[in-house]
């Protein structure tokens, strides 16, 4: 048997490495990297500034960002509503209804948001006599609308794993004890489950509506005139490339405050849990 340093027999830490190891000088490479990219991104915005071009767009941009904030938010809050029965059929345990929920969430979740898109506003144009007979024609044919729908079924697919993940997450236990006290399945659910399950989903929920914010864009294809439209119109009548970059900057502003905001009221709901 091989001897048994001093430093093992006490069972101490592995002596710390002194000097700069390679991964953090590679760490401060990227870093300063970076510090010089957004630098000259500065420079050339401050050097490129084109007070006439601003005022001529700036009108659009904030129209154009009304545009994609609705859009989002109608889609959103309609897949919240779509994608509770979503959840119920897939924790259901008629195979049927479960197998249904499965398919949709696996063919929306599993297939391009701009693919989705196209089906929709393309794809059902195909139909439109068909429509035209059961009055949908009205609503189909307008890109908005269209948008609208294949947005909303795409995030309730998401949102409703976000949610079937975050109530399997609390403990079979806490089920049977509101089952104890004589709660029923609704009020257990309502009273007991969501709270903690809204506290996992939190994160995922931030990060899903920011996956829409960005995946927004796309509608531009369709001529949808949103944040992206109006700038793919600004840049074929200016070329100037800094319609674009003005884009990426309020895309950006957008994620980072909804950041902060997710972290706000995480920090707000599981204050009792860092008592």
């Amino acid at each position: 048997m091989s001897a048994v340093s001093d430093a093992e027999a006490l069972d101490l830490p592995p002596p710390v490495e002194r000097g700069w190891p390679g991964k953090r000088i590679a760490g401060y490479m990227l870093v300063g990297v970076w510090i010089l990219l957004g630098l000259a991104l500065v420079a050339y915005l401050v050097t490129a500034w084109d007070p006439a071009l601003f005022e001529r767009y700036s009108a659009n941009y904030v129209s154009g960002l009304g545009v994609t904030l609705l859009l989002v938010g109608v889609s959103t809050v309609l897949g919240v509503l779509l994608s509770i029965p979503v959840t119920a059929m897939r924790m259901s345990k008629n195979r049927v209804l479960s197998a249904i929920a499965y398919a949709y969430v696996y063919f929306f979740r599993g297939t391009p948001l701009l693919a989705q898109t196209f089906l929709i506003y393309y794809g059902l144009g195909t139909f439109r006599p068909q429509l035209e007979m059961v009055g949908l024609w009205t609503f189909f044919r307008e890109a908005w609308y269209c948008a609208v729908f294949a947005f909303t079924l795409n995030t309730a697919a998401y949102q409703a794993e976000i949610l079937r993940g975050a109530i399997e997450s609390v403990g079979k236990g806490q089920w049977e004890g509101a089952a104890s006290l004589g709660l029923s399945k609704w009020q257990t659910l309502r009273m007991v489950i969501l709270p903690q399950a809204l506290i996992v989903a939190l994160r995922p929920y931030g990060n899903e509506l920011i996956l829409m914010i960005k995946g927004s864009a796309i509608v531009a294809i369709i001529t949808v005139y949103d944040l992206m439209g109006v700038t793919r119109l600004a840049y074929s009548r200016s070329f100037d490339f800094q319609t674009y970059i003005w884009a990426a900057i309020i895309y950006l502003a957008i994620v980072e405050l909804l950041r902060n905001v997710v972290e706000l009221i995480e920090r707000r709901i599981t204050r009792h849990l860092r008592r």
